[in-house]
């Protein structure tokens, strides 16, 4: 029996309206409008289709979008300079910078320049650290969209042994945090583990975010397990034409969709939850910036 499609655009969707309807009371009770700064650096044409997809819906849940394009080869101190200048203005309450950064730009030094408060993707150092001792806040925009469609397929996560493939400061490593404040038994693989495929047919959920296509197969996956690809992988697809590619994830969708009990796939998943979670992180920054309490599920 083929699994359940997890519709993370669908999903998406209907928390960008309840985010929408929210900005709309900030707007009306306080006469606050969030506002996302996005810094992109240099023409990848993958991040910047992205950072036009934030600011498009940024403005379309009724947030001021702010977006700075920068050439490729500026200087670290002019980078953080502007984040400084956006680190003071009442009208930002949260600041982005499209990872990945040119390499002669070292990505701590930019993380550690914006204030934590202003920080939206929860990767300066004190928000890992609130995350991992257990406060309340915004989280990383990836694991948070991971967990709300985790929590929208199980009535509970406790007692459920999860798998996370991956363990990068974006996702593994806050996943994990994630996953252990629902009471869930964690294990964190790489590429030094052994006998992957037997630790990951263990699992209850799989979690892959290792950047490797089609890693995951279905003699990897127990029968019934919920599997989450956060991976974006693109592949030549010669049978598209010339120079196509087609975007697939780490997990061999095809083969895992047979066995699993619910999955995502790629695109369609986790991509537009991230986005959407980003602007639910946008209007907690502004609320708590602001003295007020965020709204409950857009936290953790």
């Amino acid at each position: 029996m083929s699994a359940k499609i997890i519709n993370g655009k669908n999903f998406a969707q209907k928390l960008r309206a309840h985010i929408a309807n929210y900005v709309q009371q900030l707007k009306s009770k306080h006469n606050i409008t969030p506002g996302l700064a996005v810094i992109i650096v240099g023409n990848d044409p993958a991040s910047k289709l992205y950072v036009r997809n934030k600011a498009k819906q940024t403005l379309e849940a009724g947030m001021n979008s702010f977006k700075y394009e920068l050439r490729e080869d500026i200087k670290e101190k002019e980078l953080i300079a502007l984040i400084n200048e956006l680190n003071n203005r009442k009208d930002v309450h949260a600041i982005l910078v499209q990872m990945p950064l040119p390499k002669h730009l070292n990505a701590t030094n930019i993380i550690n320049a914006i204030d934590p408060t202003k920080d939206v993707d929860m990767f300066h150092p004190l928000n890992a650290g609130k995350l991992m001792t257990g406060q309340i806040g915004p989280v990383s925009c990836t694991p948070l969209g991971c967990l709300m469609l985790l929590r929208d397929i199980h009535n509970s996560l406790t007692g459920k042994n999860a798998l996370i493939i991956g363990r990068s400061n974006l996702v593994g490593k806050p996943m994990a945090q994630l996953l252990l404040r629902e009471n869930c038994t964690v294990t964190i693989a790489h590429s030094k583990s052994v006998n992957l495929p037997n630790i990951a047919k263990q699992a209850d959920i799989i979690i892959a975010a290792v950047g490797r296509e089609k890693m995951v197969k279905a003699n990897w996956v127990k029968e019934g397990a919920t599997v989450i690809d956060v991976g974006i992988n693109r592949i030549d697809a010669p049978e598209r034409g010339e120079g196509k590619t087609l975007i697939v994830g780490d997990v061999d969708f095809d083969e895992v969709k047979e066995i699993a009990g619910a999955i995502t796939p790629v695109p369609g998943g986790v991509g537009p939850m991230t986005i959407a979670c980003l602007l639910a992180n946008t209007v907690t920054t502004t609320c708590l910036i602001n003295g007020l309490r965020p709204p409950s599920n857009f936290t953790i």
